[in-house]
């Protein structure tokens, strides 16, 4: 007896064709496909028959479902690309920190207009953005008279507070504007955040590997550091982050949740639910630095730690340095139950922040320019990290790994064991390049074969600058 052949469905007939369109670039990786009233309309089928069809090239990893967003082509991260750094592995024990003279020399290269700077985790400033800024100033500096140059004590400047507590909305957070204090950027605001809660000698908890900035916060505090493995995609372990907790006085825990740096890692919403559990059983105030959170790359954006707090222990930060402007110094925090002390400690050691500052960032908000620059940045920023990732992987030897940040504008580069970072930060001087050695991203010097590079301003210049760090890399390999 002869079988007849089986009849194809009209569900896989679809899924064939779509998956053809995605083969051939028609939907590229990332692209957003018909939604399902519109691929309905437009093949003459059932919506249930386009539930079926993309429910099949889901199962076959071509697509994914993003909540309350649609059906986007999924991009094949593990295909032709380095591989990424593994999870780190830091000393168990807190180490005291001595990082301000490497720091330093780092700072004074930055300023240095005659390098290509791929150190400082500066952002791209492009004309349109200082233009708008200026215009701003300009006109509040005509209007506003003396008002801009009286100073606005803590906890700072209403109209600017209450734009941030509207946007905080977007990030799963409640906040009213009395919740908020404005600071003179991110790194005050760590500042603050560590005079409330802790004491010379105590040991913070931070992932592994860190901010710079933030080690150096410790250091003038006089504080020990543990550093906790951190995976370069999902965070901090929070197992072995309870380890740490059950085996030592831990007195606040500090992570970047959103977009880490130097990794570029994001915590999960329920990671994030998890650690603030986790803290909360043991009433350890968490420091969530946030500076990155508005520089996405994909639909939505990431919630915040604070977002799961009912207690008061998150002490939420950010700043306007990375995506408006480093030089207007503005920041805020959100100190949860540490709000009287810290507003306290604000006016003691600096009265208040830059009046004129405050008042050009909440006018820039307000207008709805805000908006539409996070919009442009978030393609160039994305853009950005994906030509430079490739010119790593072109340029670099083998044996390079390298991270695949969602947000931000830092590449993590792991490079062969036996190149020291500090020798190629020297060799790289001398041929006119700046980059961010790893040895600055640890208390324990442990990252001497990492750099950090920073994307923002990626462009030909910046490749070529890549191409001749690859044949340093390179040399320093052969020995």
């Amino acid at each position: 007896m002869t079988l007849k052949p089986q009849k194809t469905l009209r569900y896989q007939e679809l899924a064939e064709r779509c998956a053809e369109l995605i083969r051939h670039g028609t939907y590229p990786m990332g692209e957003r496909l018909p939604s399902v009233r519109q691929a309905s309309l437009q093949h003459g089928v059932s919506i249930s028959t386009v539930l079926q069809a993309y429910s099949l090239l889901e199962s076959q990893g071509l697509i994914e479902a993003r909540p309350q967003s649609g059906y986007y082509v999924r991009a094949e991260v593990d295909e032709g690309l380095l591989p990424e750094p593994e999870t780190s592995s830091p000393r168990r024990d807190p180490s005291a920190i001595s990082l301000h003279e490497l720091v330093m020399m780092l700072m004074h290269d930055s300023a240095n207009p005659n390098l290509v700077q791929l150190g400082a985790a500066l952002p791209n400033l492009d004309t349109l953005l200082t233009q708008k800024i200026n215009r701003i100033i300009a006109n509040i500096a005509r209007t506003k008279g003396q008002d801009a140059h009286q100073y606005i004590f803590p906890p700072g400047l209403e109209a600017l507070r209450v734009q941030i507590a509207r946007r905080a909305v977007n990030t799963g957070c409640n906040l009213f504007p009395s919740d908020i204090l404005i600071t003179s950027g991110g790194i005050e605001a760590i500042d603050l955040c560590l005079h409330a809660v802790c004491r010379p000698g105590d040991i913070v908890a931070i992932e592994s590997p860190s901010y710079f900035g933030t080690l150096q916060a410790l250091e003038v505090h006089g504080l020990r550091v543990l550093e906790i493995p951190t995976h370069p995609r999902e965070g901090i372990s929070l197992d072995a982050l309870e380890f740490a907790i059950d085996h030592n006085p831990i007195r606040a825990v500090i992570v970047i949740s959103n977009f880490n740096n130097p990794l570029g890692s994001v915590m999960s919403d329920e990671k994030k639910e998890a650690l603030v559990n986790l803290l909360s059983r043991h009433d350890i105030p968490l420091i969530e630095n946030d500076v990155s959170g508005e520089i996405y790359f994909g639909d939505k954006r990431p919630m915040v730690c604070k977002a799961f707090d009912t207690k008061g222990l998150v002490m939420l930060l950010s700043s306007f340095s990375k995506d408006i402007s480093p030089g207007l110094r503005v920041g805020w925090l959100a100190p949860g139950r540490y709000r009287s002390e810290v507003e306290w400690l604000k006016f003691t050691l600096n009265s208040s922040s830059p009046t004129l500052s405050q008042m050009a960032i909440a006018e820039f908000l307000e207008s709805g320019s805000y908006d539409q620059h996070l919009r442009r940045i978030r393609r160039e920023y994305a853009r950005n990290v994906s030509l430079m990732s490739d010119s790593v992987m072109r340029y670099f030897p083998e044996g390079t790994r390298l991270t695949r940040p969602s947000g931000g504008f830092v590449l993590w580069v792991q490079l062969p064991e036996n190149v020291d970072s500090l020798h190629l930060y020297k060799i790289a001087l001398q041929g006119g390049i700046t980059l961010a050695p790893g040895h600055v991203f640890s208390a324990t010097y442990q990252f001497s074969n990492f750099i950090r590079l920073n994307a923002a301003m990626f462009n030909y210049s910046t490749e070529r600058a890549i191409e001749r760090l690859g044949v340093m890399v390179k040399g320093l390999e052969r020995g």
